[in-house]
């Protein structure tokens, strides 16, 4: 029988899936996976601070914010050229998303923000999904970013809207909802998604799942990550998430949003191949690899490494990206 594609998910039904004995879950996502990707394909893409630190932003996790005394040094928006020679090479190593994340609280109608349209329309002319994560937008914002030829736009949730007051203090939960449906009105797709390991509960992570789920239409794009606790900053004695929370996590949102890209995002660097390895078995079909063996300013595997991990599971980089509107996606 196929699988039915649902907005009306309970937390209850969530709750059941997630708290599924480990093999059973793993192999239901498994199922669910192959009725609606390749699974022997995985989405390969490029993530690019152009704008470092030095954001006014409280958010517990992140090494960028002004406030926190960490080794991340702040770096000016990067000329316009500097990023498109990044994006070239991220195809060349075979990416077909790229994605440029600047460190602000939100998007202001500036200088700056017109350079960010040119580096939209320079990337998406390489023939690339072209990514933004820039903080809240306005919706005539979204819209000239979508003019430009954005095609995703991140905005995670990071958490539960219970939990989300404990993390941030500086915006609130509705401003994260407020802006992804800022992004969806553009006709651009939402990739949003969270972190675990910040000190949630599991009944945090499974309400997040909820709130993503029952969308009226599903993220096309959901990163999963896993803390990466940067000195510094108020959560970096937290304890290393474990592997099997991170599988339950990919695993749960691939069942009941069987459509998105479930991207295993931040925290890949902890996880040996064999971890990685369940996380695709769970129905992860995307990763963050880079030349810089970076994401964002938190160490990560890089493209050498990500391909020969490949190689031993079988698996192979997504050729062209998902951009058929029929297929729901980072």
């Amino acid at each position: 029988m196929k699988t039915k594609i649902r907005n009306n998910w309970t937390k209850e039904e969530i709750q059941q899936i997630y708290d599924q004995p480990l093999m059973e879950l793993v192999y239901q996502a498994a199922t669910v996976h192959r009725e609606f990707h390749n699974p022997a394909e995985v989405q390969v893409c490029t993530l690019l601070s152009v704008k470092t630190g030095g954001c006014p932003e409280d958010c517990s996790y992140c090494g960028q914010a002004a406030r926190y005394h960490t080794d991340i040094h702040v770096q000016a928006l990067l000329p316009t050229e500097t990023v498109i020679d990044h994006a070239k090479k991220a195809k060349k190593n075979g990416s077909t998303r790229f994605c440029m994340a600047a460190a602000w609280r939100e998007v202001r109608d500036n200088r700056d923000f017109d350079r960010i349209i040119d580096m939209v329309k320079g990337v998406n002319a390489l023939g690339l999904e072209v990514c933004c994560t820039l903080g809240m937008l306005t919706q005539q914002q979204a819209l000239r970013l979508q003019e430009a030829g954005l095609y995703a736009y991140n905005h995670n949730l990071d958490t539960s809207e219970h939990y989300y007051d404990e993390i941030i203090s500086t915006r609130t939960f509705d401003n994260r909802i407020n802006t992804i449906n800022h992004v969806r009105k553009a006709g651009i797709t939402v990739c949003s998604g969270g972190i675990i390991g910040l000190g949630e509960s599991h009944k945090d992570r499974i309400s997040m799942l909820l709130t993503l789920a029952t969308m009226p239409k599903h993220p096309e794009s959901v990163p999963v990550n896993a803390l990466a606790r940067v000195k510094g900053t108020p959560l970096e004695n937290n304890p290393k998430v474990d592997i099997w929370d991170m599988v339950r996590m990919i695993a749960t949102a691939r069942i009941v949003m069987p459509m998105a890209m479930v991207r295993l995002s931040a925290g890949r660097v902890e996880m040996n191949e064999t971890e990685q390895a369940w996380c695709f078995m769970a129905g992860a079909n995307s990763i963050f690899t880079g030349e810089q063996e970076t994401l964002l300013v938190t160490p990560n595997p890089g493209v050498s490494q990500d391909m020969k991990m490949f190689q031993t599971l079988g698996l192979k980089p997504l050729v062209k990206g998902v951009k058929e509107e029929s297929c729901t996606t980072i």
